[in-house]
């Protein structure tokens, strides 16, 4: 499982010019889900995203996590994450887990989330999604759960 975070203050997904999910302070996170991952993926990235602690404490230090300062967090789906761009100039997406089963995990990631007690919002699983944010920072991290990142 593959996760890209990225600190905002604020974020939304529109789907046919409609908003479906906004937040203010907290991650945009675009997920991408690969064969053969499994719950246990889930509940890393999402421990990993939950208790990240890219948010400026008093001294302005890196020193808070999303739970820290009540952030929230958009959540996105992305299978393009799991694009490999080695050979020629298309991506494979051979790595990409089929559509049943990343929906599956990605709706997992969400709830672990919310178990946190982090508001989730949530774009729509396989829509094409027009996504807004304003990076903080930037701050913007890689996760893997296949390599402990």
């Amino acid at each position: 499982m593959k996760a890209v975070y990225q600190r905002v203050s604020k974020a939304s997904v529109s789907v046919e010019g409609e908003v479906v999910g906004a937040i203010s302070k907290g991650a945009l996170i675009f997920l991408g889900v690969e064969k053969g991952d499994t719950v246990r993926d889930a509940e890393y990235v999402a421990a990993k995203c939950a208790g990240l602690r890219v948010f400026e404490d008093a001294a302005g230090k890196m020193n808070l996590s999303l739970t820290d300062v009540g952030g929230a967090v958009l959540l996105i789906s992305q299978f393009t994450l799991c694009g490999d761009t080695r050979k020629g100039r298309r991506p494979s997406f051979g790595s990409a887990a089929p559509p049943e089963e990343a929906k599956g995990l990605y709706h997992e990631v969400a709830r672990l989330l919310e178990g946190q007690g982090i508001h989730v919002e949530q774009g729509v699983f396989q829509a094409h999604m027009e996504v807004s944010l304003v990076n903080d920072g930037p701050v913007t991290l890689w996760i893997e759960s296949k390599r402990g990142g």
